[in-house]
């Protein structure tokens, strides 16, 4: 088993209920189980700032799968909630998944780059990934710990 971690992140459509139903559908990819989540996030978006505040979380799961498997099983949850893909980045949507890390590895394909690219500078990755794994130490060596005291919380806050 291969210990995942997954960032979440919505904020069209009830975000709140994507993330949940989300977290459902992760829970039943084959060979993978749910085994933690963060609290779900308030945050600014990244891109344009005329949409919606995004909702975000972190989740970890341990799975079987290699990592094209399992992001393919990550885009078909996105599309069966109404992810449409476009050209646009950072622009509203129903449902982003990303993987973050994948146990210790470093993967650089055309598909798929892990650690996420994003992982050390975002606010909504760092916060609720140190919230689930607060000793962790990312495939370059450096502590999660360390690299969350150079990321500003930028109006990030936990949901009730």
């Amino acid at each position: 088993m291969t210990k995942v971690y997954i960032g979440l992140g919505a904020n069209l459509n009830a975000p709140v209920e994507q993330l949940k139903r989300a977290l459902d559908a992760l829970n039943r990819i084959s060979d993978t189980q749910l085994l933690t989540c963060s609290q779900f996030y308030g945050s600014k978006p990244m891109g344009p700032q005329d949409q919606p505040d995004y909702v975000n979380a972190v989740a970890c799961l341990d799975t079987e799968l290699d990592a094209h498997a399992l992001l393919d099983a990550l885009q078909t949850i996105e599309l069966e909630q109404g992810r449409e893909r476009k050209d646009e980045r950072w622009g509203a949507r129903t449902l982003d998944l990303d993987i973050l890390l994948f146990g210790n590895q470093v993967i650089d394909t055309e598909r798929l780059t892990v650690p996420h690219y994003g992982l050390c500078q975002r606010e909504f990755v760092v916060y609720p990934l140190l919230e689930i794994a607060p000793v962790l130490v990312l495939p370059s060596g450096e502590p999660l710990a360390e690299i969350c005291k150079n990321v500003p919380l930028n109006d990030l806050t936990p949901l009730k």
